[in-house]
């Protein structure tokens, strides 16, 4: 069963599985929801898009998430918590990750995260496991198949996905949705804590994302229709 302090994506107002809207379309179940029905915390984020949906998916591939900069600096000052303990490994992770090159899914995949299923133009789902309210979050590598099992104790699984969908207005919506599911009560309470502290910052991190791919899509949509 699943515990009271735990929600069911089954009881979303919006996006819910199988939900028919208004105009009588079932909506699609999402990939998201096959690798992570359950969680303690979610959040969601969506921007307008003037670029067709396959342009957008495209920009998934290539955008520069670190748009703004934010992305670079709170990757950095995560490291800090660690200093009085190592700090010639902090001070060189702290360099590292000021300085590091584009944040893009290739280095996203390459760092802890899998690519747990796609369904190629319309949704693509992250996943990682770790400990993540650690300085270093001990992430733990993971497949499809072991994310779908119960996590070690004293972890916590992380399923993040991209979906891309037209809007009513002939423009394009991309949506994305972070989903935290942790492993014990104990975990919780550690979890929760930390997420009280760090929500507002990757709340950031996700609407600096949609920025970039929104910049990067309207740009190659405009370039398309005026190649000069």
């Amino acid at each position: 069963m699943v515990s009271a302090a735990r929600c069911c994506a089954n009881g979303r107002d919006a996006l819910a599985p199988g939900k028919i809207q208004d105009h009588g379309v079932k909506e699609p179940r999402m990939l998201l929801d096959d690798y992570l029905p359950e969680f303690d915390v979610r959040t969601s984020y969506a921007t307008r898009i003037a670029a067709s949906p396959a342009r957008v998916y495209a920009s998934l591939r290539t955008a520069n998430f670190d748009h703004w900069g934010v992305t670079r600096a709170l990757y950095a000052v995560r490291t800090l918590p660690s200093f009085p303990a190592r700090p010639r490994e902090t001070w060189r992770r702290f360099r590292d990750e000021l300085f590091r090159k584009p944040f893009t899914l290739n280095a996203m995949l390459s760092e802890g995260f899998a690519l747990l299923e796609e369904r190629p133009g319309e949704e693509l789902v992250l996943g990682t496991v770790g400990r993540f309210w650690r300085a270093r979050g001990e992430l733990c590598a993971t497949s499809p198949v072991r994310f779908r099992a119960p996590a070690p104790s004293g972890t916590a699984k992380a399923a993040w996905n991209f979906e891309v969908g037209l809007r009513a207005d002939g423009a394009t919506e991309l949506r994305t949705e972070t989903r935290v599911l942790c492993a014990d009560a104990a975990t919780r309470r550690r979890f929760l804590a930390y997420w009280i502290l760090i929500r507002p910052f990757s709340g950031l991190i996700r609407r600096e994302m949609l920025a970039a791919v929104r910049s990067a899509a309207e740009l190659g949509q405009s370039r398309s229709i005026d190649p000069q």
